[in-house]
């Protein structure tokens, strides 16, 4: 069976990037065999779009509410064997798997179609393609078409696969709003060596770049009555940080997990800046403070935290509750902080609550009760033994995040990179305001922090003929009250996306309609039960008005012989 066309191709407008993925098989054995198409997507892109066609027979993939296509595929398949056809594969991918027996000297083509909102961390957009083939493809292309209105800053490209001989099938094309790269290697540039029919083509294919900023109140786009704000403001003076770390020291943690949490705390350390304040609090099912209160970040105090980092030891239970209610006691009674400044808990741990309180949802509703709102708590979640349901639900509750630290030879490099992105806040209490009476279905438009190098972004449909759009921004600084304004010329704004030819169709309202299902997701999860319904209601049915595989959809595929498979998107919280 062989794979003799393998096209990928990427177009990404105003940063939403939409990737078709084209594969063409042959069977050249003189029987029936199993075709197989495997793609890694992101974890953060949605499905739209699926289908294979057999010998010019199409099989597309239909989109339905998940129960709904789950109940259809149970009563057609006896209990046991719903593989399902997406799984999670790393810390920033899932596969999609599919196969199907086609006869000798038959072909298929598989089509995959995926959408994503590109975010912007640490100054940059990312897009990653993986490229695994694992087989030599006679015509194999990578196309990367990116449109930025506000024009391109920089870009560049990055290969975990990359030979000298590789990059010579890499060209890109540069103006100041466009870009194409190119990446279409010959059989021979494809080869391990001469000798073998082995691929080199086995990795991440990336490509980062960022977009220039000139308005102070950011940038807004318009097409066919939709609107999306951008906002990414630039050298803001950083407000001071308190920071408490509280950090899980039980024996699951023992031997590399404790290694690669004692490597990144000694480095997250030496990037605290001299007007922060910080503290240690370490818990098994005992609760240690390192000192009674915050101290400032001066050389001796951050060498003498060092000191008891490179003493940290892994023993004991998991007393999460009591740890992190000494560290919101700490910030509660701590005097003398500077006025204006962010405060904030980061919560490390691998595991469950073994220890004092141990019911999640008490542990929840004591944590929100005494945060208050007044500081945000962020939870990382080392491993697969963690409740990373429950840590999601107390982040999110409390102004904050959760992520997933994978069990890794990077641990230590994720840690410090989730640090980095939290480490410069440049303003609280972010509201973008627009016309009430004029638009419709407006995506969250407020914010409780915003750090350097990422961005706030707003959509909306603008509901009566307007001709003059304007936003009106209202944040603190560190140094005062912020209130910017912007007006934009619907007219003149939509011109900018006529005529091009790479827009594909209605995207800043498949843009709003993917951001708003994102954020009602999110809400769903730290909701109440009745509310958590409703959200949950309004995100299955935008789901399905615009094709989205989200976690409350899912897709049948339907292959020759009336088989049916589902294509389900997985969640971090499993």
């Amino acid at each position: 069976v062989q794979i003799y066309s393998l096209h990928v191709d990427c177009k990404v407008t105003s940063r939403f990037a939409h990737t078709v993925i084209t594969s063409r098989i042959v069977n050249r054995a003189n029987e029936s065999r199993e075709a197989t198409f495997e793609v890694e997507l992101p974890k953060t892109a949605f499905i739209t779009n699926f289908s294979m066609s057999i010998d010019g027979e199409v099989y597309p993939g239909i989109i339905k509410e998940k129960a709904a296509a789950q109940n259809e595929y149970d009563s057609a398949v006896s209990q046991g064997q719903s593989a399902g056809l997406v799984k999670i594969t790393d810390r920033k991918l899932e596969q999609f798997h599919v196969s199907v027996s086609i006869a000798a000297a038959s072909k298929v083509t598989f089509e995959l179609t995926y959408e994503e909102l590109l975010k912007r961390q640490l100054g940059k957009y990312e897009l990653l393609i993986k490229v695994r083939p694992k087989q030599l493809v006679k015509h194999f292309q990578i196309d990367v078409h990116i449109f930025e209105p506000q024009g391109i800053h920089f870009l560049e490209t990055d290969s975990t696969f990359m030979t000298n001989e590789l990059s010579e099938a890499l060209t890109k094309e540069q103006n100041e709003t466009k870009a194409h790269i190119l990446f279409k290697p010959t059989l021979d540039q494809q080869k391990k060596n001469s000798e073998l029919d082995e691929t080199l083509l086995n990795g991440d294919f990336v490509v980062r770049y960022d977009v220039k900023r000139e308005a102070t109140a950011g940038d807004i786009q318009i097409v066919n009555g939709y609107f999306v704000h951008y906002f990414a403001p630039q050298e803001m003076p950083v407000f001071p940080k308190n920071v408490i770390f509280v950090i899980d020291r039980s024996g699951s943690m023992t031997g590399r997990k404790i290694e690669q949490t004692r490597d990144a705390l000694l480095k997250i350390l030496q990037d605290l800046r001299q007007e922060d304040h910080f503290s240690f609090i370490t818990f098994n099912h005992k609760v240690v403070e390192w000192k009674s209160s915050l101290l400032p970040a001066t050389e001796d105090n951050v060498a003498s935290a060092a000191a008891l980092v490179q003493t940290l030891a892994a023993r004991g239970g998991t007393h999460i509750s009591g740890a992190l209610l000494a560290a919101v006691g700490m910030l509660d009674k701590h005097e003398g902080l500077p006025e204006r400044s962010v405060s904030m808990i980061i919560l490390l741990t691998d595991g469950q609550p073994t220890s004092g309180e141990r019911n999640v949802e008490v542990i929840q509703e004591n944590v929100q009760k005494a945060i208050n709102g007044k500081y945000a708590l962020f939870c990382l979640g080392f491993g697969f033994d963690v409740s990373y349901k429950f840590l999601e639900k107390m982040a999110l509750s409390n102004g904050g995040i959760a992520r997933r630290i994978y069990e890794n030879a990077d641990a230590a490099l994720q840690l410090q990179g989730f640090y980095q992105e939290v480490a410069t806040p440049i303003l609280m209490q972010i509201e973008m305001q627009y016309p009430e009476n004029s638009i419709e279905g407006l995506t969250k438009n407020n914010f409780k922090l915003f750090f350097e190098g990422s961005e706030i972004i707003v959509s909306g449909k603008i509901s009566n003929e307007l001709d003059l759009l304007p936003v009106e921004i209202k944040a603190q600084s560190h140094t005062s009250n912020l209130t910017l304004k912007e007006e934009a010329n619907v007219k003149e704004k939509e011109q900018v996306f006529q005529n091009q030819r790479y827009i594909f169709g209605n995207f800043i309202e498949r843009l709003w309609a993917y951001l708003t299902i994102q954020q009602l997701l999110e809400k769903a999860i730290s909701a109440q039960e009745e509310d958590q319904k409703a959200l949950e209601a309004q995100a299955l049915d935008l789901s399905l008005r615009y094709s989205f595989v989200t976690p409350l959809t899912s897709m049948v595929v339907t292959k020759p012989q009336q088989q049916e498979e589902l294509a389900n998107k997985p969640t971090e919280a499993g």
